[in-house]
């Protein structure tokens, strides 16, 4: 995936409320080779999300 000229195939880190459907939403969004990934469990998210993903490009 690109976004302006960048690619996301560096580094990701998610923070979710609730992991069960991470991987899921994850896939949706990356493809293999899949970047490093850390992955927090959050308490909340802003605006009720239920994952926030952080690339670096």
């Amino acid at each position: 995936m690109k976004f302006g000229g960048l690619s996301l195939k560096n580094q990701t880190t998610v923070y979710l409320a609730d992991f069960a459907d991470v991987n899921e939403v994850y896939g949706e969004f990356f493809s293999a080779p899949y970047p490093a990934r850390s992955c927090f469990q959050v308490g909340a998210l802003p605006m009720g999300a239920k994952v926030e993903i952080e690339a670096m490009c």
